[in-house]
């Protein structure tokens, strides 16, 4: 869907500036488009990064859960971990998720 600036400020507990600048940057990379006072709306490249993202992070959080962290602090350390994570060991972890069903 789309988004105000000022919206994603509030979710995310950072200023509008941070927001902007970061609005800027992925507009400049064409994964969103933004105009002057209109919603931003994410491209078609940036809707299958962000579903990549969210993967990544369910993976992880699942993972963790799955060790025995609780949930609240499964989704802080997931928040971090999902940035940093190789591609083969993410791969390991949803074939360990697997297993356990």
């Amino acid at each position: 869907g789309e988004c105000r600036v000022l919206d994603l400020a509030r979710y995310f507990n950072v200023s509008h500036v941070t927001v902007s600048r970061i609005v800027k940057r992925l507009h400049d990379e064409k994964l969103l488009i933004s105009s002057p006072y209109k919603p931003v709306r994410l491209t078609d490249a940036g809707a299958k990064l962000a579903k990549r993202a969210k993967e990544r992070h369910a993976i992880v959080l699942d993972f963790l859960i799955a060790l025995g962290v609780d949930k609240a602090n499964a989704e802080i350390d997931s928040e971090g971990i999902e940035h940093y994570i190789g591609s083969k060991t993410l791969t390991a972890m949803k074939r360990f998720l697997k297993s356990q069903k």
